[in-house]
């Protein structure tokens, strides 16, 4: 007889039992799963969509910024199995690394799938039920409707922290007046002349990328920020194809793979400066596919090399850079960027620049660093107290809100979900919690891969 349990008055079916159970498949959780069978661990992915990636495959959120630290094992399989599709990854320029959302989900699949990990694809997670700060059984939504899943460990990439709050372990959201990053809702454009648009873009002067040839392209305008492109733009706005606030912000870059194709990362949704709500999600991505009609058209109309091109794509997905974060053991700070700080159970390099897309101040960063710096994310910013078999990777993490704007990025997202992976098995090794482990030890075990 199938094992059941009780939970608000209904026998529920548990789905099965496991070592590790990664809430999330994004790039962090798809790395933690990875890693964790690779490592021989029982493991499941619940995943609520129906592809791996999460907000680069379904917020189409490409590529992959630059970064010069040394990275982990997976961030390095995924750029083979890119490889082995064909795909061109580097532009010989930059340390930018090239992908398509969707050859990005087909890697991280097979990757996942050849490491012997189980993916539960369309469940969506709706409780935790936890004992004395210990979580005993997820319960999720699935197409056969509510069941439960028990594990030993439980590792939140939800990105939302969905798990971490479920399990009423704290968190905290947005700068010191509450607001968050100011999200994106992305799209995809095919039929485009890249080379007539790049001409373009070189004739008036526009030295934003440095790709001025070969098959990548990138192109950006933010409004008073004396971009090359804004008169253009400007143009659009004082003729109503635009409305001002659509020149918050205007992105875009090629896809490899896909000749004439460009992804957008815009429009701002700049009406949602909040995102904690769901009501304010949902009229937000109303708003951004107005603005996308308005920009695709404009672009259209008015851009030299779109004069054929299409909407292609729009996300399924908001790019949501920042909002819930873990209050973990330790919370990492912009004194620790400016610091280049180093820890005893640092186990994640970092190196990308405060990149804050504010609501009320719009664009802030913080100095990059030079090639070779860095700082380290401490096993500490993984865990709470509160939770003793729960460990935390990639955006929510325990981190400020100008520190997040940095540890956010791909690979080092990446880098989280190998580590939190890492620190299961060495929890479920010595039996010792993973919120009372030696992270010292879990960086040790982590430089064994």
């Amino acid at each position: 007889m199938k094992e059941t349990i009780l939970y608000a008055g209904r026998q529920l079916p548990v789905l099965g039992s496991y070592d590790v159970i990664v809430a999330g498949g994004g790039t962090a959780g798809s790395a933690a799963a990875i890693t964790a069978a690779g490592r021989g661990l029982n493991t499941l992915v619940v995943e609520q969509a129906n592809a791996l990636g999460g907000t680069p495959v379904h917020g189409l959120v490409c590529p992959m910024m630059p970064t010069h630290v040394p990275h982990l094992e997976v961030l390095r399989q995924v750029e083979q199995g890119l490889r082995q599709l064909g795909r061109s990854t580097r532009d010989g320029l930059s340390r930018v690394l090239w992908f398509a959302p969707a050859d990005l989900g087909q890697v991280l699949e097979d990757l996942c799938l050849e490491a012997g990990a189980q993916i539960l694809y369309n469940t969506v997670l709706t409780d935790a039920l936890c004992t004395d700060g210990h979580i005993r059984h997820l319960i999720v939504m699935t197409a056969e409707g509510p069941a439960a899943l028990r594990a030993d460990c439980f590792i939140d990439a939800t990105g939302d922290a969905v798990l971490t709050r479920l399990a009423g372990v704290p968190t905290v959201s947005g700068d010191e007046t509450g607001a968050n990053q100011i999200s994106s809702l992305r799209f995809i454009m095919g039929g485009i002349d890249v080379d007539a648009y790049r001409a373009y873009c070189l004739s008036i002067g526009d030295t934003f990328s440095p790709l001025t040839e070969g098959p990548f392209f990138e192109s950006a305008m933010v409004g008073g920020r004396d971009f090359k492109l804004e008169p253009l733009f400007q143009k659009g706005v004082a003729d109503g194809v635009l409305q001002p606030d659509d020149l918050r912000y205007y992105q875009a870059f090629t896809l490899p793979g896909q000749p004439g194709c460009m992804a957008f990362n815009c429009p701002h949704l700049v009406q949602m400066p909040v995102n904690t709500s769901a009501a304010a999600r949902s009229e937000a991505l109303i708003d951004g596919r107005k603005r996308i009609r308005r920009l695709t058209a404009f672009l259209r109309g008015y851009m030299p090399g779109f004069e054929s091109a299409y909407l292609q794509q729009t996300a399924s997905m908001p790019g949501i850079r920042e909002s819930w974060r873990l209050q973990g053991l330790y919370t990492l700070t912009e004194q620790d960027y400016l610091d280049r700080a180093r820890f005893p159970d640092g186990l994640v390099k970092g190196d990308w620049y405060i990149d804050v897309h504010s609501a009320q101040k719009g664009l802030h960063h913080q100095k990059a660093y030079e090639p070779g710096e860095y700082y380290e994310i401490p096993y500490r910013s993984l865990v709470a107290e509160q939770a003793d078999n729960l460990i935390v990777a990639g955006r929510c993490i325990s981190a400020s809100f100008l520190m997040q704007a940095s540890v956010r990025i791909i690979p080092t997202c990446m880098d989280m979900g190998e580590a939190a992976a890492c620190a299961c098995q060495l929890s479920l090794q010595t039996g010792r919690p993973l919120n009372a482990l030696d992270g010292s030890r879990v960086r040790a075990l982590l430089s064994e891969s």
